[in-house]
């Protein structure tokens, strides 16, 4: 077999492949033999009907056409293996030539993965948020657990905001009872129950009632006005434990509000530690795709596209929702949405594209403890069994794409452990912590499409499984 490469772009190329009758024959033979068990000819028992017969009443060029779909796939896939062709997606294939006796020519035009300049990892720096914990803050969320040790006790003087009362309401449409609750309890000012209530109940007393007018946002009757009732049944108050160190004693297992208010800020350092990873794990990628110029393929931005809108439309329809509803609500017309989306997709692309280049230049594998560590943490993510987890991949094919994922997600890694962080204050920053207990870690990056063509993608997938340094 014959085979060159012409560079159309940086990203596509087209390969002109020529294949000998000697080599088709190997199809031709296939091809007599599939259609042979195919028909059914008298005197003959199926599949031992000869070529000459089959050419005579069924045709050469049923032959042919057979023979060539088995041969092209084949020559391709060896065509781009031979030229070192990084293939991306599915390639263009056009027959030049069909000649039996001599063979068949075939162009086919496919997106490549660019070439690409990555930057010196150690030339990335960015910058993070101080890790400080105010008093502010501190006192928030000692704050929110006394809210926990909360009493509620009744009162008698009328509702205030804050308040939590038992109240009866009947709302009516066009005079006609749409809806009634009896003995409701309701934290006043939450307006979590209809529009106006809060308003409505402040000032009343037990017993009391008051009239007043709600628009409907939801429902049957959306966008009607509601006449609703309101009547107060009882009027309580939360009684907020004093600030002491009985209230530590029964809030945690600390004998001193001073010991809880320290575990406190601990907890709050480690989650802004967390964030702080978290952040720096993001602008280092930010920082890294800045620095590269990448190319982008335009067919596999298409299909990003084309993913990502295909799913939101599946998850507004089991929503109950049209994209028409959402881009509604979004104040978004379908313009704007696609232009957004083709942004997306084009940054979702040329994520995976620099991910994969340095993971490829740092020379990384992909071990067998970290895949199964990458399928535990998804299936407790989906609430499947990492077993359940893995056959669903695998009957999706998506089982590469996991593999590549985990490739990609160790070369954000590398490049987060080998780029400087300082934070806001000029202090340099240690990850290491961070990256033991996975605070850090990168999220995944892999597309559902954007994949390679099978033929690289084998050897990938088979050189990506190796463990690293192997």
């Amino acid at each position: 077999m014959k085979s060159t490469v012409e560079t159309l772009s940086p990203t596509r190329v087209r390969l002109a492949v020529e294949v000998p009758f000697d080599e088709l024959k190997p199809s031709l033979d296939k091809a007599y033999k599939s259609i042979a068990k195919q028909v059914k000819i008298p005197g003959f028992r199926p599949g031992r009907v000869p070529a000459a017969v089959i050419d005579q009443r069924i045709g050469r060029a049923a032959v042919l056409d057979e023979a060539v779909n088995d041969a092209v796939p084949r020559a391709y896939t060896e065509a781009i293996r031979s030229n070192d062709v990084r293939a991306l997606g599915n390639p263009d294939i056009e027959l030049t030539q069909v000649d039996p006796s001599t063979g068949i020519a075939f162009t086919a035009e496919v997106d490549v993965r660019p070439e690409m300049r990555l930057p010196e990892l150690a030339s990335l720096a960015v910058t993070v948020d101080t890790i400080e914990v105010t008093e502010e803050e501190l006192d928030e969320r000692v704050g929110v657990l006394r809210e926990k040790f909360a009493m509620l006790k009744s009162v008698e003087r009328p509702v205030a905001d804050g308040d939590y009362v038992s109240v009866d309401l009947r709302a009516e449409v066009e005079g006609e009872e749409v809806e009634s609750r009896t003995g409701l309890s309701y934290e006043v000012g939450s307006g979590t129950v209809i529009p106006g209530l809060d308003e409505a109940l402040v000032g009343l007393e037990v017993g009391e009632e008051k009239t007043f007018d709600a628009d409907l946002t939801g429902g049957e009757h959306q966008g009607k006005t509601a006449v609703v009732l309101a009547v107060v049944r009882s009027i309580k108050e939360k009684e907020l434990p004093d600030l002491d160190d009985d209230f530590a004693q029964t809030a945690s297992e600390f004998d001193t509000l001073a010991e809880l208010r320290d575990d406190v800020r601990r907890k709050l350092e480690q989650r802004k530690q967390a964030d702080q990873g978290i952040q720096a794990r993001d602008h280092v990628l930010s920082a890294l795709l800045e620095a590269t110029e990448v190319p982008l393929p335009e067919s596999v931005v298409s299909a990003e596209q084309k993913w990502r809108r295909t799913t939101l439309e599946q998850q507004l329809a089991q929503a109950g929702l049209s994209l028409d509803q959402y881009l509604s609500a979004q104040e978004q017309d379908t313009e704007q949405f696609d232009a957004e989306l083709r942004t997306t997709a084009e940054q979702a692309v040329k994520t995976q594209l620099v991910l994969d280049a340095l993971a490829e230049s740092e020379h990384l594998g992909v071990a067998e403890a970290e895949l199964v560590e990458h399928v535990m943490a998804n299936a407790q993510r989906y609430g499947l069994t990492p077993e359940d987890y893995v056959q669903r991949m695998s009957e999706a094919g998506n089982l590469p794409a996991m593999v590549a994922e985990v490739r990609r997600d160790k070369a954000l890694l590398a490049a987060l452990e080998a780029a400087t962080v300082t934070d806001t204050a000029g202090n340099p920053v240690d990850l290491a912590e961070q990256l033991r207990r996975g605070d850090a870690a990168p999220p995944a990056v892999a597309s559902e499409v954007a994949e390679a063509s099978e033929a690289e993608e084998a050897s990938e997938v088979a050189d990506a499984a190796r463990p690293a340094g192997a």
